[in-house]
């Protein structure tokens, strides 16, 4: 009996993927555990494992193929000795979108050429380039929409992006303006039209929304717009901090490379600090649904991550339990993984809360927005030198501020200023992370 194979749900928030391709093709014989194809989705770029026996008979969705809807029958698996040329589609898949090809000129006997700088694009107007395509044409400020795409379909590749760099930058033609008569058409691009009515045509680059960008976008819109944010802001010494850390780098044991087995940041004792102040104070250590509250029994905290073109949050699981060199050795690992799209989804999904830290661009303080299901989140400045009182007089202490958004559904003032002074006490006696 041939075998579907679906678009699979990566994440419980996946709606619809990209396949990017296929790494095997029709007629070859599969095994269990054989990577079938590549998917990208908002996050990462995911493979998709065989879990049957048996040769791919048919391939539905081609490679390139984008906002392919999740449970949509891609290809077909069947068992020896089935006829593969009786298989058919099923009844329910739905052709994927790819590329347009180029059109034919009726009157000639081959395709007619695309004119010079045509993108490959939907009828919708959006562009279909792979992740690394755009990444290097952002890189690089070239418009997609000017680059001939020679991949599968029309698809924009990299060669493509670095031939249009190479040949220097285009600026892309106004647009014509929308025809008043389509009201419906007017209402869905107002917006975007008054925005771009306020700067002249052709002094400014239009940089299609990925799907990262815009899972992002709803994401923290959604955050903004049901949480009920109050935030909590306060000073930490962390010259004890620093002493420790100097001390503890020192004592890393080398590798047979020669180089220390590992080396802790002031990120990474903010990761453990936080992870134990949820412990003592346990009621903050929740996460809020309709129907109740979930009390952790572990901290697991989310770190933010900045990627080229988006923001990734790996979770440090059972933070309280790990020393200060595996939680380092983890977030070196995620980070480089985060970068290149590695990730897996059980890796950056869930939390209970989150630091986000932008002290080494500077940033003395901001807010950060929760990200659902978390709770909390913790925005770092930089730590700098500044004048204190103590003991009646004044003194020198490098002070780092930090700023606690909490979910008032989950935590009230009180409880959440319990949160942040723990932390605080946790920071400026770092001797007990060590305990």
């Amino acid at each position: 009996m041939p075998v579907d194979i679906l678009m699979p749900a990566l994440s419980p928030t996946m709606e619809k993927g990209n396949l990017a391709k296929w790494l095997k093709k029709e007629g070859d014989t599969i095994k269990s555990g054989d990577v079938l194809a590549e998917i990208e989705t908002d996050k990462a770029t995911m493979e998709v494992e065989a879990i049957d026996e048996g040769v791919l008979a048919k391939i539905l969705v081609p490679d390139g193929s984008v906002d392919v809807p999740v449970n949509q029958v891609i290809g077909i698996i069947t068992q020896e000795g089935e006829d593969a040329s009786s298989i058919k589609a099923p009844a329910g898949a739905k052709p994927a979108a790819v590329p347009a090809a180029a059109p034919e000129a009726p009157a000639a006997p081959t395709a007619a050429p695309k004119a010079n700088g045509a993108a490959a694009s939907a009828p919708g107007g959006k562009l279909f380039a792979s992740p690394l395509a755009r990444r290097i044409a952002k890189q690089a400020g070239l418009d997609l929409s000017l680059i001939q795409g020679s991949g599968p379909r029309g698809r924009i590749v990299e060669r493509d992006v670095l031939a249009a760099e190479k040949a220097g930058p285009r600026i892309k033609p106004a647009a014509a303006p929308a025809p008043k008569a389509a009201a419906a058409t007017v209402t869905s691009s107002t917006s975007d039209e008054t925005i771009k009515g306020y700067f002249e045509p052709g002094s400014y680059e239009e940089v299609p929304h990925d799907g990262m960008r815009k899972t992002i976008a709803r994401r923290l819109t959604e955050a903004a717009q049901v949480i009920p944010h109050y935030y909590l802001t306060l000073d930490c010494e962390i010259d004890a901090l620093l002493s420790l850390r100097e001390q503890i780098n020192k004592s890393a044991p080398l590798t047979k490379e020669g180089k220390p087995s590992f080396k802790v940041s002031v990120n990474d004792f903010i990761i453990k600090a936080l992870a134990l102040a949820l412990q003592r104070v346990p009621d903050c250590n929740a996460s809020w649904t309709d129907g109740a509250m979930l009390k952790h029994r572990h901290s697991d905290i989310g770190v933010a991550v900045s990627i080229p073109a988006g923001l990734i949050t790996p979770i440090i699981r059972k933070a309280e339990q790990k020393t200060l060199s595996v939680i380092s050795n983890e977030m070196k690992d995620f980070a480089a993984r985060a970068k290149a799209r590695k990730l897996k989804p059980e890796e950056y999904q869930g939390g209970v809360s989150a630091v986000s830290n932008l002290g080494m661009f500077g940033i003395k303080h901001f807010t950060a927005v929760i990200n659902p299901p978390q709770s909390t989140i913790l925005a770092v400045g930089a730590g700098e030198q500044r004048v204190v009182v103590k003991n009646g007089a004044p003194a020198v202490a490098t002070v780092m501020t930090v700023t606690l958004s909490v979910d008032h559904r989950v935590a009230d003032g009180a409880l959440g200023a319990q949160l942040i002074e723990a932390f605080k006490k946790i920071v400026e006696a770092p001797i007990g992370m060590l305990v």
